[in-house]
């Protein structure tokens, strides 16, 4: 590995880091890549995944100057930029356990389309955060067309996506783009906090909460409620869902 991603586990906590802190963490076919990988390698060994940047930042979307090369190469060239970065948002929505990103500094266009994809999101209460592709001339290539309309509604997506407005944390929590915002004051502890809360529970129940709550997002209701029944009828049936009923018992 080259360094661009950073990867490690602590307990039952997959950690990963997008490391080009002098770049802002700018997205380059490498990182997508790299990105990709360390998610599928942690999936097997933790509870759950944070997913943050260095040096203060989230991601300032794609790098201009790998961008500009590659443009003078041709179309092809510039593929794999967007198809490894695609696959690694993609592939969070796949993962058996779930993905939570700590959004800090600045969180612009592909940045922003990464916090999209993940599960959850913990955001610092002083983020910048923007598809700002429009403000540039761009076309958004890393999912915003396609995930923002689903998450915020179309009016919203179109509005921001057009304009490249800049979105609070607060906002941010209110559109339904983050779970929670977090005071600079101890943004670290919080979220490590939050991680470690869900680290803690079965994994077997996190890989079904995680599973149903994603497939039903393409069913209709009655047939999700239907596979949310056999999920947990199966699962009562575990040894986890046991030790957990016995543990609730004794508490």
């Amino acid at each position: 590995m080259s360094g661009v991603v950073l990867s490690r586990v602590d307990g039952g906590v997959g950690h990963i880091t997008l490391n080009r802190a002098e770049a802002m963490n700018a997205i380059t076919v490498e990182l997508g890549a790299e990105l990709e990988r360390a998610l599928v390698r942690l999936a097997d060994h933790v509870n759950v995944i944070l997913l943050r940047g260095a040096g203060g930042n989230f991601s300032v979307g794609g790098d201009f100057n790998e961008l500009e090369r590659l443009r003078v190469a041709g179309r092809e060239a510039m593929r794999p930029l967007f198809s490894n970065f695609g696959r690694a948002c993609a592939a969070i929505a796949e993962l058996p356990v779930p993905v939570v990103a700590a959004v800090e500094g600045y969180a612009m266009a592909g940045g922003f389309e990464l916090m999209q994809a993940c599960d959850v999101v913990l955001v610092h209460e002083n983020a910048k955060i923007a598809d700002n592709h429009a403000r540039f001339g761009q076309v958004p290539g890393g999912g915003s067309t396609q995930r923002l309309p689903r998450l915020v509604g179309r009016q919203r997506a179109l509005g921001h996506i057009l304009s490249g407005e800049r979105l609070t944390a607060a906002e941010a929590v209110a559109w339904g783009l983050a779970y929670r915002s977090l005071p600079a004051d101890g943004f670290d502890d919080a979220v490590n906090a939050f991680v470690t809360r869900v680290a803690g529970h079965s994994r077997d129940a996190l890989i079904r909460i995680k599973r149903l709550v994603h497939a039903g997002l393409d069913l209709p209701p009655s047939e999700g409620l239907a596979l949310e029944l056999e999920t947990v009828l199966d699962h009562l049936g575990g040894e986890a869902a046991a030790a957990g009923i016995a543990a609730f018992k004794g508490a």
